[in-house]
């Protein structure tokens, strides 16, 4: 997991070299999501929020939300309807999203080759591709391992 300071670091480098205002409040959502493992919901943003600023309100985490996606700095996992930081929002091409089942973890992939032969595809299809979220559901290795039964039976 990329260190949580470290994406905040660089999503102020990242909006000041585009001139894009980092508020405190798109700081302190982006500082929920990157500290926590897998997705949070618009709504349990919003509750930690409240209870920092009372004045949080659905339209104001939504509005930090929708910076932080345009900015490449979050992506919603479509599947879960939740938010995870995203670990090079310097990466501007398609991405793929590994997501457990079991722990919630999700990892990010950028195999540009399978984003790039959809939309290839879609165009000789007369589709114009606007946005694409592919998402991988199953299960980590770490918790494959850990649901699995002992080896150590079958060792000779």
């Amino acid at each position: 997991m990329t260190d949580p300071r470290d994406m905040i670091r660089q999503a102020e480098q990242q909006c000041q070299q585009r001139g894009a205002r980092f508020t405190p409040i798109r700081r302190r959502v982006l500082e929920l999501i990157a500290t926590t493992r897998g997705g949070l919901k618009a709504y349990e943003l919003l509750d930690r929020l409240a209870a920092e600023h009372a004045a949080a309100r659905p339209p104001t985490v939504y509005r930090a939300l929708e910076f932080l996606i345009d900015q490449g700095l979050v992506h919603r996992i479509e599947s879960l309807n939740a938010y995870v930081a995203c670990p090079c929002p310097e990466h501007t091409h398609g991405f793929q999203l590994l997501i457990c089942r079991h722990c919630g973890r999700v990892e990010e992939l950028h195999l540009d080759e399978v984003n790039d032969h959809l939309t290839r595809r879609a165009r000789e299809l007369g589709f114009e591709v606007q946005r694409q979220t592919i998402e991988l559901l199953g299960q980590c290795d770490a918790c494959r391992q850990s649901l699995s039964p002992t080896d150590s039976a079958e060792s000779p």
